[in-house]
């Protein structure tokens, strides 16, 4: 799991700037959109909507632009038509790449996209040839610093989790996607402090790569991430040591 855990971690960094956090808003606002516009307006009744909600609080997302996301889905107020659409492919080393597209302009994202897999020494693949690598599951990562492993694997499975896992400096706690938001609550509720909570792509199997091939392969997530019609990235690549506290 400690390719995942590095992986996602650079993302979080990266997204924490202030640089990118146009493009955190946008990406957020487009996530929020679609889940109304597919699951309905209502929080409560719409677990897609609520995680996405609770990403864009988490990056200080003003409760006006959250609003205005929800009735653009909702079709309460005019906004743009959002396609869902998934990539899959292979990266540097041969590790896996799944890409998530939320675009209003297919032909541009796919262009791009292929684009950016040949550009960064890897290739885009057939429809289906990585997803099976992939379980769809909620993850939440905890710093070991924030907390005591007893103490947070008995409140994390007590609310549902699947798993806790060790990794590194972190602990990493694995849901189903439904059971992500109770997790939180009750960690929330117990005062652990946690780095970050999301719906993910967990890679079943991982896949080593040494210093130049991890470099190579960050080159090319990090391409795909900056990208304006992805919102998410997953790989299978187990990064190097030395990458990952780059």
């Amino acid at each position: 799991m400690s390719g995942h855990n590095k992986w996602s971690s650079i993302k979080h960094k990266k997204g924490a700037a202030d640089a990118k956090r146009g493009k955190v808003f946008t990406k957020l606002i487009k996530e929020i959109t679609l889940a109304a516009r597919t699951g309905g307006g209502d929080p409560a009744a719409n677990p897609q909507l609520r995680t996405a909600i609770q990403a864009a609080k988490d990056e200080n997302m003003p409760k006006d632009n959250i609003e205005r996301a929800i009735k653009k889905g909702t079709g309460d107020l005019e906004g743009v038509n959002y396609e869902e659409n998934t990539y899959e492919g292979y990266g540097p080393g041969g590790a896996a790449v799944l890409v998530e597209s939320l675009t209003d302009n297919k032909n541009r994202a796919v262009s791009e996209i292929r684009h950016i897999f040949s550009k960064h020494n890897g290739n885009m693949g057939e429809n289906g040839c990585v997803a099976w690598m992939f379980d769809k599951k909620g993850y939440i990562e905890v710093e070991k610093s924030a907390a005591e492993e007893d103490r947070l694997m008995e409140v994390a499975i007590e609310a549902g989790a699947e798993d806790v896992r060790e990794s590194d400096d972190t602990f990493e706690v694995i849901t189903e996607v439904e059971d992500l938001e109770t997790v939180r609550q009750a960690l929330d509720g117990a005062s652990i402090q946690y780095a970050f909570a999301e719906i993910t792509m967990l890679p079943q199997t991982m896949v080593d790569l040494d210093d130049k091939t991890s470099e190579q392969m960050i080159r090319l997530l990090d391409a795909l991430d900056d990208c304006e019609d992805v919102q998410k990235v997953y790989t299978n690549a187990s990064l190097s040591d030395s990458v990952g506290e780059e």
